[in-house]
């Protein structure tokens, strides 16, 4: 059983990010599960410190992406948004070059909360970082006249 309010394409969800930090970085979801999102960014010089490894805030930027995102795609836009609360990452393991995945499943979708987990992981399917969202539900605002 999906958790997805209505259906969703990787191809919406791909859209979605366009002329955002998500496409500066080179952010794409890849797969749509029943109860989790993946996406993957590469590691090259938009998202690498200068000592040419994966910089920290590039890994809580692709957590935060697939997390708000999925959180936003578990409620109804029309009534409500999710914002990022608050965000935690892990940096385990360091990564130089190739591509990251990164996994988004919930430890809880409340009305008020979600919180989200995200695992991100190298090409070697070793775990590189992991984080966790908390998004806050918020009434859609109305629209003024």
């Amino acid at each position: 059983m999906s958790i997805w309010f209505k259906e969703i394409s990787l191809e919406y969800l791909n859209q979605f990010g366009k002329n955002t930090m998500a496409e500066f970085l080179g952010i794409e979801f890849i797969e749509i599960g029943n109860d989790y999102l993946r996406a993957t960014m590469p590691v090259n010089a938009r998202t690498q410190q200068p000592i040419g490894i994966l910089h920290g805030g590039a890994n809580v930027a692709l957590a935060e992406t697939v997390a708000s995102t999925a959180a936003n795609a578990v409620i109804d836009l029309s009534q409500f948004f999710c914002v990022g609360l608050e965000i935690n990452a892990n940096h385990i393991r360091s990564v130089n070059k190739g591509v990251v995945t990164a996994i988004t499943s919930p430890l809880h979708i409340g009305r008020s909360t979600h919180v989200w987990e995200v695992r991100i992981f190298n090409e070697e399917k070793k775990l590189t970082c992991i984080s966790r969202m908390t998004a806050s539900v918020i009434n859609h605002p109305k629209e003024r006249g």
